[in-house]
């Protein structure tokens, strides 16, 4: 289905201009699947992305437009609303606060395109947390600054891959403090946030999953200090009451094993690694991170601005192409 008629553009930022952003954009963007489902307009600098269509050994007019309304569809061009100036000698590979500066512009611009409706959805390439702390920007990352852009108080991240879902409970915090944080209220608006989610995406009554925090889901006491009674059986005994189709808390392991069988449409990780690990071996490749809870849409690449590879034009796209693809076909259903 062709979604271009359907919604505004879809805004893509550049992420860190020193990373495989500009890269997967270029390749992405040009992508026929992307080109088939919407129109985007590349948030970031028109200089950085002729040097990355280079790279990436594709043929594309880069095209400066002063607002999404400018942007139109073709094959052999992407449309790039220029924000700021980046240096002309501005290495690849490298932390710096310049990058880090403007890609938090990037997302900046993005978030209010959104918020006014200019935009249909964000999907966005990766930044660099060091990079964006040197330029004073001291967020963990893409989901808290989303949040803070749009005022947002409380948001979730969800992965998703072809053959895995998962939403997190907690993420850029340390393990003492995500076991601290974690309490019935956190997981049942987590549940909550990740069953609307699979609902606006078409699953009606999405099977969820519920990951424990300690081994063997404590083993009756064994291990942990009841953390799975205290913490996390309050919130599925609430959600279950409802009706809704929520088990656990099941150990991690068996948790995903089920998953990988069918059994579940959306699992729940209670930390950050706990969640990544499984989809990062699972389908890294075609990962997307999706931002639950915010006003707008917003889509992710599932990986870093690989500093070791970027420059070199040799960055696969899948990701981005990917994150574009479920940016549009989320407003589409939203405009619906």
């Amino acid at each position: 289905m062709n979604h271009r008629t359907e919604a505004a553009p879809i805004a893509v930022t550049m992420g860190d201009p020193a990373g495989v952003g500009p890269e997967i954009c270029a390749a992405a963007l040009l992508d026929p699947a992307v080109l088939a489902e919407c129109t985007t307009v590349l948030i970031g600098d028109v200089g950085r992305m002729r040097r990355a269509v280079e790279l990436m050994g594709v043929q594309a007019e880069i095209r400066e437009v002063s607002s999404p309304a400018e942007v139109r569809a073709g094959l052999h061009h992407i449309d790039v609303l220029q924000v700021g100036e980046l240096p002309v000698d501005l290495a690849w590979g490298e932390v710096s606060a310049a990058a880090g500066h403007a890609a938090y512009s990037y997302i900046e611009e993005a978030a209010r395109l959104a918020v006014a409706g200019t935009v249909s959805a964000i999907a966005t390439a990766p930044i660099n947390k060091a990079a964006l702390h040197a330029a004073g920007h001291l967020f963990p990352g893409h989901t808290e600054l989303l949040a803070h852009l749009t005022g947002t108080d409380e948001v979730s991240m969800m992965l998703t891959t072809p053959r895995l879902r998962v939403i997190h409970v907690t993420t850029h915090i340390g393990l003492i403090d995500a076991i601290e944080r974690i309490d019935p209220p956190l997981v049942e608006r987590t549940v909550r946030r990740g069953v609307e989610a699979l609902q606006r995406a078409g699953i009606e009554n999405p099977r969820v999953g519920v990951c424990a925090i300690n081994p063997h889901a404590g083993e009756n006491g064994l291990f942990g200090r009841g953390e799975e009674a205290t913490k996390i059986q309050p919130a599925i005994d609430r959600l279950q009451a409802e009706g809704l189709d929520v088990a656990g808390p099941l150990p991690a392991d068996t948790a995903f094993y089920l998953s990988s069988r069918g059994e579940f449409d959306l699992i729940v990780a209670m930390y950050h690694d706990q969640g990544h690990g499984p989809v990062k071996v699972l389908g890294i490749e075609e990962g997307v991170n999706v931002t639950v809870g915010l006003p707008v849409i917003r889509t992710s690449v599932d990986h870093g601005t690989a500093f070791d590879i970027a420059g070199r034009g040799v960055v696969k796209p899948a990701s981005m192409v990917q994150a574009v693809l479920q940016a549009a076909s989320l407003a589409a259903r939203a405009a619906a």
